[in-house]
C-alpha cells in the first residue's frame, strides 16, 4: 500500500490544483491533489491522489502521459467494487480514460509512482505492468535454479512463465 507522503515525494511537493473529489465512491472526505506541468502534449502530464482528508487513506493514483497517450491508474483494492458500482450507476466505461484512450490499470501503487517518476523527469521508463507475486521460499529457490539452468535472470524468468500461461489462456475457449 502507499500514503500520501510517497505521492508528495514523487511530485517533489509540487502541488498545482486541488479539489474535493465529487464522487460518493470514497466517501464524504475525499480530496484529491494534481501535479501538472502545464504542457498537453511533448512531455506533458498529470499526476494525482485522491486520498482522505480526515485519516489520509490513499484511495487512488492516476499518472496520465500526454506525450505518449498512457493513461496509468491505480485504486486501493479495499473500494475497487465502490468505485466500479459508481461507474456503472453514472453509465459510465470504467475502462475509459478521455476519448477513446483508456486507462491501464496497475496493481502496485509502486509501479505507478515509479512511471510517474520518469513522466516527471523526462525519462522513457517501463511500460509493463507489474504483477505482485509472492512464493514460499522453497518455490522461489526451484525458480532460481530454473533460470539459472536457462541462464535468465528469474525476473526473466517468471515474466517468460506469465506470458506463456496467458497465451496458453487465450487458446482456451472462454464457457459462456
Amino acid at each position: 500500500m502507499t500514503d500520501i507522503k510517497d505521492f508528495l515525494e514523487t511530485i517533489e511537493y509540487k502541488i498545482t490544483e486541488g479539489s474535493d473529489y465529487c464522487w460518493d465512491c470514497y466517501g464524504p472526505n475525499a480530496y484529491q491533489l494534481d501535479s501538472w506541468n502545464g504542457l498537453h502534449d511533448d512531455g506533458g502530464y498529470t499526476i494525482n491522489c485522491t486520498f482522505d482528508k480526515h485519516d489520509q487513506t490513499v484511495y487512488q493514483l492516476e499518472a496520465w502521459d500526454y506525450a505518449t497517450t498512457r493513461y496509468y491508474r491505480w485504486i486501493n483494492p479495499d473500494y475497487i467494487d465502490a468505485v466500479k458500482d459508481e461507474y456503472k450507476n453514472r453509465g459510465l466505461d470504467f475502462a475509459n480514460a478521455i476519448d477513446s484512450d483508456n486507462y491501464i490499470d496497475l496493481e502496485l501503487a509502486d509501479d505507478l509512482l515509479e512511471k510517474a517518476l520518469a513522466m516527471i523527469e523526462g525519462q522513457e521508463y517501463d511500460t509493463r505492468v507489474q504483477v505482485p507475486l509472492t512464493l514460499e521460499d522453497n518455490e522461489m529457490y526451484e525458480l532460481m535454479k530454473m533460470a539459472h539452468a536457462q541462464d535468465l535472470t528469474l525476473n526473466q524468468l517468471v515474466e517468460n512463465l506469465l506470458r506463456r500461461a496467458v497465451e496458453d489462456h487465450a487458446l482456451v475457449p472462454s464457457v459462456p
